[in-house]
């Protein structure tokens, strides 16, 4: 019954923990049905004010409404990601439109929208501090960008495409999430040659999954995907798995070919409400980047600097697979990896498997831990009568330096076929002062597809499945350290091209010495990672930095040529990725393949005209760890101002004017380039 939905007041556990235990998927639907309703009547009272608007009594109670609706949403939502099955996918789509005519409801009422205008216009800014004033901005300028200027008939046009938007890109997300766990290729012993030890206990355990003991199976999952392309010495299977990979959701049930063209018009229809030529034009406003030009020139800057290099890399990487196999080879994308991970282990000595028996995931996981102790003071203490949504999943306390609570922190470390392929972080509730002036902590997840244990190993993790810890650890520490009074505003409801900035940042402690001798220990002995070992990785850190660098820019152009479309688009979806990213390719297009079917983090998340905020990020990022470079990798003070400036600020001043504060300058692409050695290639 109703009334005695879980969700309907909050959660009475220590801390707010979401009480999984008592969550069924029944329980959803009349939670958000019944949120929906007390939302809109909060919103009414809003209106219904017989007082003049203000900036209280309008704005900062709309941020505060929806209580309900926010504790259901913020459930229902990670979990669609990480532990969907299909009664919860169906669920899904029945209420994205509900919930999209919802908000669209409030943003489009006319009543409501006149009291936020007038408060915009009589707000006097020397009367409140700066989260206040960006409140204000926000709230006006969101209500602006969601129609509220629009009149009649395009009102009821812009319903109509937010509610088709909605539609369509769930539709793409699940479709990719279905489509993914179709492709399976068996081997035999026969087709084992190179896989190292890691790579075929994994495929033995999966096949044995399966029911198939005595067989071995590799999947599109990262840590399966990866390692095959990387060792296998058969091309011809390393070529089926690549064609596998890029032709996911181009045919069949799952097609998602039509689907994206419609967003892609859907999204222009909308910016042309609006008032703008294109979506891009539309989006980048809301964004550090600001206009369509300002991305294009970071992305030809970094072009220009970065493909030449990328071109060199791979002529020499040409000619080494050629000596290899006494034969001329013409390196395909499959074959990339392969070749490139045998030239980085001539050159420098070094791979995966040399250095997977240091990073046992659960090392790691006290390393990045002991990580955040040392620059931020904070604690982790792990909670065993935390509620969890799967067997697997850890659940930390993080508390202060005195003990005070900072949140809490579920962990989400391996893949599964409810699970989206890739890492992320959300929150089920994020951090904000309640009305009461109680400062509500967040409860931070991350959410990554590392590498499983076997019967014979525990997790032995990659150096990059070490920084995507670090990346998404990051995030969390984003969300974890915010001291914002409106939740809007609050941890990572930050510009899209600023989100990155934190994430990014701790990647760079990967390759620092005193960050790995802190806790990469061998497994099995115990021993540090010799230093000649460590001498090698920070050797081979620029390897392939060009290539990798372009090939995140290709992605970038495909992003924003979809969204930079000034007219509907009904042509081939194949020839308009490829004419995107036709200046950036390093290989000729292979027929059937194509990125944009399963491109989620554009199609279906929220870096539509947005996946250049990656390069954007990673320029101010760099310039920011260069400054700790100079002061001192884990320097207290320094770490304290970008706490202070940055991690704790959420959205309320500009990024820019925070950054500027934190660095005493703007950015730009030099310290990337320095480290990438790029600077030096030029020279």
């Amino acid at each position: 019954m109703i009334e005695n939905n879980i969700f309907l007041k909050p959660f009475k556990t220590t801390g707010g923990a979401v009480p999984f235990d008592r969550i069924t998927t029944a329980d959803y639907e009349p939670a958000i049905r019944q949120g929906i309703k007390e939302h809109a009547a909060q919103v009414k009272a809003i209106i219904d004010n017989p007082t003049e608007a203000t900036f209280e009594n309008t704005v900062v109670a709309l941020d505060r409404a929806g209580d309900t609706l926010n504790r259901v949403l913020g459930v229902f939502y990670p979990m669609l990601s990480c532990n969907a099955d299909d009664e919860l996918l169906d669920l899904s789509r029945r209420m994205a439109p509900l919930l999209s005519e919802h908000f669209n409801s409030i943003t489009l009422n006319e009543q409501l929208w006149q009291r936020v205008k007038y408060a915009h216009d009589h707000f006097d800014a020397a009367q409140h501090d700066v989260e206040d004033q960006m409140l204000m901005r926000e709230t006006y300028d969101g209500f602006v960008r969601s129609g509220a200027n629009l009149q009649g008939a395009d009102r009821d046009r812009y319903r109509e495409l937010s509610k088709r938007l909605t539609e369509l890109t769930l539709k793409f997300d699940q479709n990719a999430l279905k489509e993914t766990p179709k492709y399976e290729l068996w081997l035999t012993e026969d087709d084992l040659a190179g896989l190292p030890e890691s790579a075929l206990d994994a495929a033995k355990q999966a096949a044995k999954d399966k029911g198939r003991d005595g067989e071995w199976l590799v999947t599109l999952d990262a840590p399966s995907y990866t390692p095959f392309m990387k060792y296998s010495d058969r091309r011809d299977l390393r070529e089926r798995l690549y064609k596998m990979y890029n032709r996911q959701c181009t045919s069949g049930e799952y097609c998602n070919l039509e689907i994206l063209r419609d967003i892609a018009n859907t999204r222009l229809a909308l910016a042309n409400l609006m008032g703008c030529k294109t979506f891009a034009d539309y989006k980048l406003q809301h964004t550090m980047a600001q206009t369509p030009h300002n991305v294009y020139h970071m992305l030809d800057q970094l072009r220009d600097a970065y493909l030449p290099v990328e071109r060199r890399e791979m002529e020499r990487l040409a000619r080494f697979a050629s000596d290899l196999e006494g034969r001329t080879i013409e390196i395909m994308p499959w074959d990339y990896s392969y070749y490139s991970n045998k030239e980085k282990d001539s050159m420098f000595e070094i791979n995966d498997e040399l250095l997977r028996p240091y990073f046992e995931l659960g090392s790691v996981t006290q390393g990045v831990f002991g990580f955040a102790k040392r620059m931020y003071c904070l604690r982790f203490i792990p909670n065993h009568d935390a509620q969890v949504f799967h067997p697997e999943v850890e659940v930390y306390d993080v508390t202060g330096e005195d003990g005070s609570a900072v949140g809490m922190l579920y962990l989400d470390f391996f893949p599964r076929p409810t699970k989206q392929s890739g890492a992320w972080m959300t929150s089920f509730r994020e951090q904000y002062i309640d009305d009461n002036g109680n400062d509500v902590r967040p409860l931070v997840t991350l959410t990554m597809n590392f590498t499983r244990p076997t019967q014979a190993k525990p997790s032995l993790l990659t150096v990059r499945e070490v920084e995507t810890f670090m990346h998404e650890f990051g995030h969390a520490l984003h969300q974890l350290l915010s001291r914002c009074k409106y939740q809007s505003l609050s941890g990572t409801n930050v510009y899209r091209d600023f989100v990155e900035v934190p994430s990014q940042f701790n990647e760079n402690y990967v390759y620092e010495r005193e960050f790995l001798d802190s806790f990469a220990r061998h497994y099995q002995t115990g021993e540090p990672v010799p230093q000649e070992l460590i001498d090698r990785l920070l050797a081979s850190s620029q390897y392939g930095a060009a290539y990798s660098c372009v090939r995140q820019l290709g992605f970038g152009y495909i992003d924003m040529a979809w969204h930079s479309i000034d007219e509907p688009y009904q042509g081939d979806v194949f020839d308009f990725e490829h004419q995107a990213a036709a200046d950036v390719q390093a290989f000729e297009p292979v027929e059937g393949c194509l990125m944009s079917s399963h491109f989620t983090h554009i199609f279906s998340g929220g870096y539509a005209a947005g996946y250049y905020g990656y390069k954007w990020a990673e320029m101010i990022e760099c310039d920011a760890f260069d400054k700790f470079k100079q002061d001192g990798i884990f320097n207290r003070e320094t770490a304290r101002s970008w706490v202070e400036n940055v991690l704790s600020r959420g959205l309320t001043e500009a990024p820019m004017t925070l950054y500027r504060r934190f660095r005493g300058s703007e950015p730009s692409i030099d310290a990337m380039m320095r480290r990438d050695g790029i600077i030096a290639a030029k020279q």
